[in-house]
């Protein structure tokens, strides 16, 4: 009796079937893992943004008597006039990139700033700033904040005391500390 000739296996249509879920299911998991990073660093770097108008901010205050500059809230578009946040402290900052959040997809290229200026605080001595109540807590006073929530945490605030968090720190009403 002759010997069966060697055969050449290759893949049955089960294995593959199987490798190829396996993958799906590694991919599937990978994916929302990989994009989730990648939003915390735009988190992080935006953070990082606020703290450089903070610093560019203390700037300003020791060349203008410790006083907030006068700023509109945002604007419409890159060709408005008033005065904002990323007009104003350009001189202090370095560079227009400070103004960009990296997760800001519309905004920035439309107004030229990621951010908004607290409205409430304007032209105030840094030591005699109050907001919704709070007095006398700059680490409680926002004076920068995104102009939406594009992160995972939430807004990325800029406080008065040069801070920057992804945690709103003040409340409305009557709150115990």
């Amino acid at each position: 009796m002759k010997p069966f000739p060697a055969m050449k296996r290759g893949f049955t249509l089960t294995e593959l079937l199987v490798v190829i879920a396996i993958i799906a299911a590694l991919a599937g998991v990978a994916v929302p893992v990989s994009l989730s990073v990648v939003a915390k660093s735009r988190e992080a770097a935006c953070l990082g943004n606020l703290r450089g108008i903070g610093a560019g901010l203390q700037a300003y205050l020791s060349d203008h008597n410790q006083r907030l500059p006068v700023l509109a809230l945002g604007r419409e578009s890159k060709n408005s006039p008033e005065p904002v946040l990323e007009t104003v402290l350009l001189p202090y900052v370095g560079g227009a990139d400070v103004f960009r959040c990296p997760a800001d997809k519309e905004q920035f290229a439309k107004t030229g700033g990621s951010y908004h200026w607290n409205i409430t605080q304007n032209g105030l001595h840094i030591t005699k700033l109050s907001f919704l109540g709070i007095e006398d807590r700059p680490e409680l006073i926002p004076l920068v904040s995104d102009k939406e929530s594009w992160h995972p945490g939430g807004t990325n605030f800029l406080y008065a005391d040069s801070s920057s968090s992804n945690k709103s720190r003040f409340a409305t009403g009557n709150q115990e500390d």
